[in-house]
C-alpha cells in the first residue's frame, strides 16, 4: 500500500510518499539535487515489501510536488534541515534509518553532525560528499580526463561565467553521461518520468553545474566532524561515480566503524544501475543493526 500526503512546513507544503511494508524500523530517503525529486527512489519500493519496513520519501521544498520558485532566500541548508525535522515529527518517525543520496547525503551529514538527532538507528551515505571543496576538486580531476576540446569548452565557460554555448553544453553532457547518468529506455519508468526539477534551488544553493560550487552550500564541510559520528554508517558509491572512490574513502576513513560498498561498474545512481546489489547491501546493513540491538537487550 502507498500513502501520499503533505507535511505543512514554513507556510508551504512538503509532499511525502510512504510505501507500507511492516513493523521494522522505517527507512527515510533524502533525494539529491537540490531539486531532483523523489521519483528515482521508487526503485527502492521493493525494500518495503522484501524487508517488512515502511519506506518514506519526499520531495524537498523547491521541486516536484513541493515545487515553489521565486524564493531564493529559502535555498540554504537551514531550510532543508528544518524540513527534515518537520517530516520526521509530522510522520512520527521517532526511530528511523535515513538514507541520503548525493545532496541528500550532505543534508544527512549536516543533520547528524551538527544537530545530533535522537532516534536515528543508522545512516546510509549514498554517492555523497563531506565537503563542497573536495567535491569540486575531484570533479575538476575527472574533467581533466576529457578530450582536449571538451576541457577547453568547460574552462572557457567557467572563466567567462557563460554556460550557454553549444560546445560547453556538449562537453558537460558527455561528462555527466560518464559519471552521473545518461537517458536510457532501459531505466525504470520512475527514473524516466517527467518531473518538475528545482532549477532555482539548485543554482542558488549549489551553482551552475556539478563542478562549480558557488552557491549557499559552497562552504559546506563536515570533514572535521566525521570522527565524532556515533551512528552506524554505510557508504555506497560507484567506481565511475561523481562521488569518486577518493571522496567515499575520505568518509570511510573518518567515520568510526563505517562500512563501504563500492559498485565498480556504476556511476552516480548505484541504486538504479545495480538495484539488486544495492538493495541487498542496504537490507543487510539495517537488519544487522536491528539484530545486534535486539541481542543487546537480552
Amino acid at each position: 500500500m502507498i500513502i501520499e500526503g503533505y507535511v505543512p512546513y514554513s507556510g508551504f507544503k512538503t509532499y511525502y510518499r510512504t510505501v507500507k511494508g511492516g513493523k521494522k524500523t522505517p527507512l527515510l530517503l533524502l533525494h539529491g539535487g537540490p531539486g531532483s525529486t523523489h521519483n528515482y527512489f521508487e526503485v527502492l519500493d521493493r525494500v518495503a515489501y522484501e524487508d517488512g519496513r515502511d519506506v518514506i520519501s519526499y520531495d524537498q521544498l523547491g521541486c516536484g510536488n513541493s515545487y515553489i520558485d521565486g524564493c531564493p532566500q529559502l535555498w540554504r541548508m537551514e531550510t532543508w534541515l528544518g524540513e527534515l525535522e518537520a517530516v520526521r515529527g509530522c510522520l512520527g518517525l521517532e526511530k528511523v534509518f535515513i538514507l541520503g543520496q548525493s545532496w541528500g547525503g550532505m543534508l544527512l551529514l549536516e543533520y547528524v553532525c551538527r544537530r545530533s538527532p535522537k532516534g536515528v538507528s543508522g545512516i546510509v551515505l549514498s554517492s555523497t560528499l563531506p565537503s563542497s571543496r573536495l567535491w569540486g576538486a575531484e570533479q575538476l580531476r575527472l574533467i581533466s580526463q576529457l578530450p582536449d576540446d571538451e576541457r577547453a569548452a568547460i574552462a572557457s565557460a567557467v572563466s567567462s561565467g557563460d554556460y550557454s554555448g553549444d560546445a560547453y553544453r556538449s562537453a558537460e553532457a558527455h561528462y555527466m553521461s560518464l559519471h552521473c547518468f545518461s537517458a536510457s529506455d532501459e531505466y525504470p519508468e520512475c527514473v524516466r518520468r517527467p518531473k518538475r526539477t528545482g532549477r532555482e534551488s539548485y543554482e542558488v544553493a549549489w551553482g551552475p553545474n556539478e563542478f562549480t560550487p558557488t552557491g549557499t552550500l559552497s562552504d559546506f564541510d563536515v570533514t572535521p566532524l566525521l570522527k565524532d559520528i556515533k551512528t552506524p554508517a554505510l557508504i555506497m558509491s560507484g567506481g565511475s561515480d561523481l562521488c569518486t572512490p577518493y571522496i567515499a574513502k575520505t568518509m570511510y576513513d573518518a567515520i568510526p566503524g563505517a562500512e563501504w560498498v563500492l559498485f565498480r561498474e556504476c556511476r552516480h545512481m548505484c541504486f538504479v544501475e545495480d538495484n539488486d546489489g544495492y538493495v541487498s547491501a542496504l537490507i543487510r546493513f539495517m537488519n544487522r543493526i536491528e539484530e545486534k540491538r535486539y541481542e543487546n537487550t537480552q
